[in-house]
């Protein structure tokens, strides 16, 4: 019988180009929507805030700014602005996330999208040996040692989520 072949999507593509030790992880989902992160944790048995989302924002001045936080988590838009030195930042619209960064919603990684774009990690992902982030696809997830992850993309930490 043949070996099953795993599935590799382009994050784990490049993780490996760079030689930067990952572990994938594979969950069921219907198809029809990405299920929300802390049923992505739940089912890879994972504590919530050990997993996180990546969120694309526009800044007042244009630019594109993309925020990394645990799951069960919410952005603070003021905290976010400021980590990045904007006057305010709003979420991206659904639609705009796949022309702007490659990825569809629920499977957007902080890795590998069209361009680099600024990135801020919530100050936590630090306190964690690996953490988890999409694997840029539905359905996948890669873990990655947080400091390694953060050099690779060129992010930064600060407290971004609402208290």
């Amino acid at each position: 019988m043949a070996k099953k072949k795993e599935e590799k999507t382009n994050v784990m593509r490049l993780l490996e180009q760079k030689k930067i030790a990952y572990t994938p992880y594979e969950y069921p989902h219907d198809g029809a929507e990405a299920p929300d992160g802390v049923t992505v944790a739940r089912v890879l048995g994972q504590d919530p805030e050990a997993v996180f989302k990546t969120l694309v924002t526009r800044g007042a001045s244009g630019g594109y700014y993309v925020f990394d936080i645990p799951v069960a988590e919410t952005l603070d838009l003021k905290k976010a602005a400021k980590a990045v030195g904007e006057k305010s930042i709003a979420m991206i619209l659904s639609r705009e996330l796949l022309p702007l960064t490659g990825y569809i919603h629920g499977g957007c990684s902080p890795v590998g999208m069209k361009k680099p774009f600024p990135t801020v990690f919530h100050e936590t992902c630090l306190l964690h040996d690996t953490i988890f982030v999409s694997a840029g696809k539905v359905g996948y997830q890669v873990a990655v040692e947080p400091q390694t992850l953060l050099d690779f993309v060129g992010a930064d930490t600060a407290d971004i989520v609402v208290e």
